[in-house]
């Protein structure tokens, strides 16, 4: 299974700890996560089940790609990083 990582800055917003949940693909790695964690789902995810555009997720260090299907590859042992952007001034 897929280790599934939330950055602290969005813990401090919704509770999501770490996880693993099985899956080929981030969507499919990111809905078995948010089954148990249907508010984590509705912070990172839109209606749509798109990445909202504050949201970024790395796979294995690589930024996924596909930000609305959510369709990037998924390894039995792979790391998915999931990051809040941050900005100020």
């Amino acid at each position: 299974m897929a280790k599934v990582v939330f950055t602290p800055n969005i813990q401090r917003h919704v509770l999501c700890p770490d996880a693993e949940a099985p899956g080929r693909t981030v969507g499919e790695v990111l809905a078995n996560v948010f089954t148990a964690n249907p508010q984590a789902r509705s912070y990172v995810l839109d209606d749509q089940a798109a990445l909202r555009r504050h949201m970024t997720v790395f796979v294995d260090g690589s930024m996924a790609r596909d930000r609305v299907r959510l369709s990037d590859p998924v390894a039995e042992n792979s790391v998915v990083y999931v990051f809040q952007a941050l900005s100020g001034g």
